[in-house]
């Protein structure tokens, strides 16, 4: 939780769900990210603001290499790598951004997709650093990863203030970090975080904690699986 200012309003959030568990079949899940704005003595805030909530899932370096079409064949073209990526980023707002804040404040504090901030691995030109970043906010836009909801957010008599967002199953495993920030008139007035924890749980547990501490031999069980599998099928379909 954070305070700005001795006489601006405090944030008390809340996530509903503080663990997700991923298990077999998993297809998905919703948060309510729900909380209050209050003044620091505890009576309510009173005033007209904006909430804006963005949930971010674990960042990993990550390499974006663009598709170039030459005599009808696609080829592997430029390329640039970011340190870190966040594997999951959403955004929801009681009202579009631009009509929030101005761009410098949407920037400082990641609020939304077009302002969503990369670290390049070596120098690289503005706008192709551009160019790759909304690249990537398309692709993971397109697989439910990456999502901006301008209207997410509800806020009843400028006290309580309530999102929803959703998982998708494809989501990463990790710790996710939901940042609520209270603006007026273009101000961060106040802003607090929760955390949300995202497990494997049951035979996909096991099998991922396999494959990332005994690497070595958890390719060799999963080529002699596919051996087996292989040599198993041939004979059924020798006796049909």
């Amino acid at each position: 939780m954070a305070l700005v200012g001795a006489r601006d309003p405090i944030l008390v959030p809340e996530v509903s769900q503080h663990e997700v568990q991923v298990r077999q079949g998993f297809i998905g899940t919703e948060l309510l990210l729900f909380g209050a704005i209050l003044e620091p003595d505890g009576r309510r805030a009173g005033r007209d603001y904006d909430i804006v909530v963005v949930l971010k899932g674990p960042t990993d370096p990550i390499r974006l290499r663009e598709k170039q079409k030459i005599l009808g064949i696609w080829i592997n073209a430029d390329s640039t790598a970011f340190r870190s990526a966040p594997s999951y980023f959403a955004v929801a707002s009681s009202r579009p951004i631009s009509e929030i804040v101005d761009e410098r404040t949407a920037a400082i504090y990641e609020l939304g997709l077009d302002y969503l901030q990369l670290s390049p691995i070596g120098s690289i030109d503005p706008a192709e650093q551009a160019r790759f970043t909304r690249g990537l906010v398309e692709m993971r836009g397109r697989e439910g990863l990456y999502r901006e909801d301008p209207k997410g957010v509800s806020i009843s008599e400028q006290v309580l203030y309530q999102a929803r967002i959703a998982l998708p199953s494809n989501v990463q495993t990790g710790r996710y970090t939901a940042e609520t920030f209270a603006i007026a008139r273009g101000r961060v007035i106040a802003s607090a975080s929760a955390e949300v924890e995202v497990h494997k749980r049951g035979f996909e547990r096991l099998v991922a904690d396999y494959a990332q501490n005994d690497s070595f031999l958890y390719g060799l069980v999963a080529v002699a699986l596919s051996l087996a599998m292989g040599w198993l099928a041939h004979r059924l379909f020798a006796f049909i």
